[in-house]
């Protein structure tokens, strides 16, 4: 596990693959401006799936080497650098998960290396911003779901244990604003897993996460 220190912060959280990236000034909170000749990477940016959030569209674009995550609507115009794509997650028309509430997540997600890369935006008082987190899931499976039951859907994370030495699986959930709730006892196999290939753990079921 690698975590990076991001604004001046360094989080620890254990038992779980998550990092933390370094973005160009300006990125955090969306660029506004036209989209027209928009370039992901090396070539024109491609639309690969968009969604509603209200009365706001968010839309993945890719292109060779890059890629961009576009919200218009009732929000106005913001255009976020897609961390996974340059990272080279592949990017297709399920990588997009949005739930609206009055703090609204979307979770950008993509396969790279056997892994699940993500990186999520949230729209709260009417403006979108990307939260400083991105994720990796070293079992395959990153999804939302509200399970601390506050409104706002959080990040559900599936993790090899053992450092990946082992079979054992466990899910690890974050808040989408940033904190750690907890952790899953591990399983046998990651098929194991309560709900798998979709594991939504209870509250009750979450535990502190180990040290690692």
């Amino acid at each position: 596990m690698q975590v990076v220190a991001v604004a001046a912060a360094v989080v620890v959280l254990a038992g779980l693959v998550f990092a933390y990236f370094q973005r160009p000034d300006g990125t955090d909170s969306g660029q506004y401006g036209s989209d027209a000749n928009l370039r992901c990477g090396t070539t024109v940016c491609q639309v690969v799936i968009g969604k509603s959030v209200g009365r706001d569209l968010v839309e993945l674009l890719t292109g060779t080497g890059g890629g961009r995550i576009r919200v218009s609507g009732e929000s106005g115009p913001f255009i976020f650098e897609m961390t996974i794509a340059e990272s080279g997650a592949t990017v297709t028309d399920k990588s997009l998960l949005c739930a609206e509430a009055p703090v609204s997540v979307c979770l950008v997600r993509g396969e790279h290396g056997g892994k699940v890369l993500g990186e999520v935006l949230v729209r709260k008082d009417g403006t979108w911003s990307r939260a400083q987190a991105a994720y990796l899931s070293s079992a395959g499976y990153l999804g939302l779901h509200d399970v601390n039951e506050d409104g706002t859907a959080d990040v559900v994370s599936a993790q090899r244990a053992c450092d990946g030495q082992c079979n054992d699986a466990f899910v690890q959930v974050f808040s989408a604003l940033g904190a750690n709730i907890g952790c899953t006892t591990p399983a046998p196999a990651r098929e194991q897993l309560a709900g798998w290939p979709t594991p939504v753990p209870k509250l009750s079921q979450l535990r502190a996460c180990a040290d690692s």
